[in-house]
């Protein structure tokens, strides 16, 4: 079987490395070291750890070493009240790692660099004489065909080029949420370390620190009834007045997220949090989608690119074994639908008129916390 893959973000990287051995070309967008400084920060959870020492021992020990552990998980008021404190090795096997983007990219790309193609946009789908796809992308030199492939993976993101070309673009559901990601790179003086959650009313601030001295910072307010962003709150006034308690001063890890606000507002990357139905396959089993090409989900549990870790292993285990899209999908679709269902429900808080403190508060209850532990331990 010769296999396509579509983009080398993280599960194209861990399907490919997978499948060492295997015919497998895999195609990205970028140049070479293009994504090298790019990017914020995120956290990947256990479950993802978990999948990566069960059937990439060496990735394992090589994103461990790269990261900081992910250990704890707190959830304050923005006036530094305690609502949810959690050591995650109750719920949990292992510890889940903190990281930039870029050097995840870096360490889940070296060692597929061999079967990659750089600077391939995928710009058309094709078949020849014997029914296998052949792609076509845009180079710096005009397009160029490649093919066929027995079997093409769209591991190309949330707006996967492939998933368009084989099944027609996916209408999004917006969750009514800004979500926005800043990276500040020199936060020596940052007063806090481990995940932590900061809400004043539904608006809630998510921050950690990542290797190399920086720290990540995510916001989250809730959007007008026409689901806008609206420009009057991408100033740091606004968010200043949106995280800073009404009969209280904000505390010392709000104070310091708020100035860091103020002073790199113009590096804020703005979004709306949005889900696309699930697409495991298309065109009779020759096309299949991985990570957020096949689920993209709310990231309220961290789970994107966990999710994406547990794509690209389950995908390779199952191709290995000789199975094919449906035998993906079989492995993986009941599995991705839990956690959606539990990122979507856990999504709660941050919209009202949901009450902040016990809705938070409940989730120190048996009820989520048998959840979370299924999240992250039921790897296969």
């Amino acid at each position: 079987m010769r296999i396509g893959i579509i983009g080398t973000g993280v599960a194209g990287s861990l399907l490919a490395e997978g499948l060492h051995g295997f015919d497998v070309t895999a195609f990205e967008r970028v140049a070479p070291g293009d994504q090298a400084e790019s990017g914020t920060g995120l956290n990947i959870g256990p479950n993802a750890l978990k999948a990566l020492r069960l059937h990439l021992p060496a990735r394992h020990a090589a994103l461990r070493a790269a990261s900081l552990p992910w250990q704890r998980w707190f959830i304050d008021l923005a006036d530094g009240t305690r609502l949810f404190d959690l050591d995650l090795l109750q719920v949990a096997e292992e510890p889940g790692v903190r990281i930039r983007w870029s050097e995840l990219y870096r360490l889940l790309r070296a060692p597929v660099a061999a079967c990659t193609r750089h600077g391939h946009a995928l710009e058309a789908l094709e078949e020849d004489d014997a029914g296998r796809l052949v792609p076509v992308f845009r180079t710096k030199t005009g397009l160029v065909r490649e093919g066929g492939f027995d079997l093409l993976v769209g591991a190309d993101g949330r707006y996967s080029r492939l998933r368009a070309l084989a099944a027609g673009e996916a209408e999004g559901t917006l969750l009514g949420v800004c979500i926005w990601r800043l990276l500040v790179a020199d936060a020596a003086d940052c007063p806090y370390d481990d995940y932590g959650q900061w809400f004043q009313g539904n608006a809630r601030l998510l921050s950690f620190r990542v290797p190399g001295g920086a720290v990540y910072i995510a916001g989250t307010f809730p959007l007008p009834e026409d689901g806008q962003i609206p420009e009057a709150m991408k100033t740091a006034a606004a968010q200043r007045a949106l995280f800073t308690p009404a009969a209280a001063a904000p505390c010392d890890a709000v104070a310091w997220m708020l100035a860091r606000i103020e002073q790199h507002l113009a590096q804020i990357h703005w979004a709306r949090s949005a889900t696309v139905p699930v697409l495991r396959h298309a065109l009779d089993g020759r096309a299949l989608f991985l990570g957020d090409a096949a689920q993209a989900m709310v990231p309220t549990l961290g789970q994107g690119a966990t999710q994406a870790v547990e794509c690209g292993v389950v995908a390779a285990r199952v191709l290995r074994a000789g199975g094919d899209a449906a035998a993906v999908a079989a492995a993986r679709d009941a599995r991705v639908e839990f956690v959606r269902d539990f990122s979507m429900a856990a999504s709660d808080t941050l919209l009202p008129p949901v009450d902040v403190v016990a809705g938070t508060r409940s989730k120190m209850g048996s009820d989520f916390l048998a959840r979370l532990r299924r999240l992250y331990t039921e790897v296969d």
